[in-house]
């Protein structure tokens, strides 16, 4: 691995982006690009390209040096109102708010899809002894999500409450759900005694809560979708796909590069994550996090139109995709996608 890579990245909150980020950065020419992550392991593809400057490398093949600004940002509202308003060229969020936003730009910015970043389970948690089901839910109870009514966990949330109650009640437990980042929602599952008693979490978080005994799973993502899919994607404009054609490349190639080093040697990549997001989980941890059979770190994507189904079905979205094809730019139709 490379030698530790010193954290530039800034922490956004959606209150600050029309100020700080959109006068930043842009749309930009050949040899530049921005790009956002969430915070949590579903992110180690991208670590692992920041670890290794596989960005840079790229573009150097090509004969173009590359300036690279990573941003975090906790939430797809924001990333999505990141995108929209020119402040950064690449963002990345779960299946559904992706989904949306490519929904809402249709012939306009026209957002598509430009890969998964791995496939994994995310578990609705919680403190309270009495919920085993999602019929077991009440007004009393809180659901921290990092987006709420609009995020992955939601949407997930809102696609099996339509199976449980009927299409017409999927909104239902909308109203008891609170927006929070994951570490602080974890941080409160784990400590009690606060009204977020249950979080629809994701790795390496949902581990962590796990650890403590009064903590437990009520679902899986991957009971709602029927297995192994897909949690979070990258995604950008039609305008910065077009109009950077090597430094598109240079970001697709190292992507799945990226995903190459993470297969080939999965201690290492566990090191990375420790390193890149300057974790202080243990390493132990982490490691029986990046080898869970559960977890895939691919560039493609697995069981996303599902979700592009069942919210055309629900009326989240107006547009009905033909494919998974229809919401990914080509340099990702090659794989076995889905």
């Amino acid at each position: 691995m490379a030698t530790p890579f010193k954290r530039s990245a800034l922490t956004l909150l959606a209150t600050s982006l029309a100020g700080s980020l959109l006068f930043s950065s842009g749309a930009q020419a050949e040899g530049k690009i921005s790009i956002a992550q969430q915070f949590g392991i579903g992110y180690l593809i991208l670590d692992v390209v920041r670890d290794q400057q596989l960005i840079e490398k790229h573009g150097k093949a090509q004969g173009l040096e590359i300036k690279v600004d990573w941003n975090s940002i906790s939430g797809a509202t924001a990333m999505n109102e990141a995108l929209l308003t020119g402040a950064l060229d690449v963002v990345s969020a779960g299946v559904p708010p992706m989904l949306t936003v490519w929904d809402r730009t249709r012939g306009k910015q026209n957002v598509k899809a430009i890969a998964s970043l791995g496939s994994m389970p995310n578990y609705l948690l919680t403190n309270n002894p009495n919920i085993r089901t999602l019929k077991d839910f009440s007004d009393k109870d809180r659901i921290a999500v990092p987006a709420a009514g609009v995020g992955f966990q939601s949407r997930t949330l809102q696609i099996e409450t339509a199976r449980e109650f009927g299409n017409a009640q999927y909104k239902k437990f909308d109203d008891i759900s609170v927006s929070l980042p994951h570490p602080d929602a974890t941080a409160a599952l784990i400590a009690g005694g606060s009204e977020i008693n249950s979080h629809f979490s994701s790795p390496p978080f949902q581990y962590q809560a796990l650890q403590n005994p009064n903590v437990h799973k009520v679902l899986s993502s991957y009971d709602v979708l029927g297995g192994q899919a897909t949690f979070n994607v990258l995604y950008t404009t039609e305008k910065f796909h077009d109009e950077n054609p090597k430094t598109y490349k240079a970001f697709y190639d190292a992507l799945a590069e990226a995903e190459k080093i993470i297969k080939a040697d999965k201690p290492a990549a566990a090191q990375a994550y420790i390193r890149v997001e300057q974790s202080k989980l243990p390493l132990a941890l982490v490691e029986k996090i990046v080898t869970d059979p559960e977890i895939d770190f691919t560039v493609v994507p697995q069981r996303t139109f599902i979700y592009a189904e069942k919210l055309q079905e629900l009326g989240v979205l107006k547009n009905k995709a033909g494919s998974w094809k229809d919401y990914f730019f080509e340099e990702a139709h090659g794989g076995a996608g889905s």
